[in-house]
């Protein structure tokens, strides 16, 4: 008995080492990033919210999906929408920039305006938590990030409910379906 005790225990601190804060079923609003101007921000934030998690980068061959993002989050943040951009080094170096970079560029090339995060990893051991507790969901959610510009559609609970190829793009008729359904559905 007090060896499950301490197991527990150590779980626990386990938890709040990777930066989960909120109790257990609590979904992505359990974890903290950092924005890209260097503030913390817990991702209870955006609870109510629809959310769209993307790691993203400056110099992929989807770069250019920057402006759908920014179309989508135009088109429905009045109705509940939010995209969260995490850019990422993890794939042949194709964000190599600051976060002051990072975030020049995506203003300058994209308009981006939605809330953008400073630079982390998606892979690996070292992997942000948000992004080990994606990847660790059951599929068809988790498994490894596969590129840049994958996508997480998480509902108004905190839950991911959907994971869209990077191949996706923004303004795909399916992603677009599930993101109405999820607008539709009452806070």
């Amino acid at each position: 008995m007090r060896s499950g005790r301490i197991f527990a225990a150590l779980f626990v601190t386990g938890l709040l080492a990777l930066g989960v804060t909120n109790a257990p079923g609590s979904g992505v609003y359990g974890f903290e990033a950092e924005r890209i101007d260097g503030t913390q921000e817990s991702l209870s934030t955006y609870r109510g919210r629809v959310l769209l998690v993307v790691n993203v980068a400056s110099r992929c061959g989807f770069t250019p999906q920057y402006e759908g993002l920014q179309a989508l989050f135009d088109r429905y943040r009045e109705r509940g929408l939010v995209v969260l951009g995490f850019p990422s080094n993890d794939f042949r170096g194709q964000e190599p920039g600051s976060d002051a970079e990072i975030a020049e560029f995506c203003k300058m090339n994209y308009g981006v305006e939605f809330p953008m995060f400073s630079k982390i990893q998606v892979l690996g051991d070292d992997r942000h938590p948000l992004y080990a507790y994606l990847t660790g969901r059951p599929e068809p959610i988790g498994g490894d990030v596969e590129w840049n510009f994958q996508k997480y559609l998480i509902d108004r609970d905190g839950q991911a409910v959907a994971k869209f190829s990077p191949k996706t793009k923004p303004d795909d008729a399916a992603l677009m379906a599930r993101l109405e359904t999820l607008l539709d559905a009452a806070p």
